[in-house]
């Protein structure tokens, strides 16, 4: 079995387990091919990207039982799509970063200078 990595080279941590996040909702931010978002970066949540998110056309705060989701808010940790947090981060509000939990795979959409630059300390 292939050890998933992180940006920084090591195994990848679990992102949030409370909500239950990742593409396969278990707790991971793995990828995989058929993940045409690609949710490989750990992020916390702000008000701030919540808000522009929603202003954006994805709703992440608004609970969708039928889906499993039970709506976020700022302090949870979730697998967010490269390109959108990139997006969020080119307009002022990205949401910080957790390394050990951004799999490796981000780094095809984000300069690991950018996710360092806005890690979580």
């Amino acid at each position: 079995m292939m050890v998933k990595k992180n940006v920084l080279g090591k195994k990848l941590e679990v992102c949030s387990l409370e909500p239950l996040t990742g593409y396969f909702r278990d707790g991971s931010c793995s990828h995989c091919e058929t993940d045409s978002g690609q949710h490989t970066l750990c992020a916390e949540m702000t008000d701030e990207f919540l808000q522009f998110s929603k202003e954006k056309g994805n709703d992440l705060t608004t609970p969708r039982p039928e889906f499993n989701f039970p709506g976020l808010k700022a302090g949870d940790r979730w697998c967010l799509c490269a390109s959108r947090w990139l997006e969020s981060a080119d307009a002022g509000s990205a949401p910080a970063v957790i390394l050990e939990a951004t799999n490796e795979r981000a780094l095809d959409v984000i300069e690991i200078s950018d996710l360092k630059y806005h890690a979580k300390l």
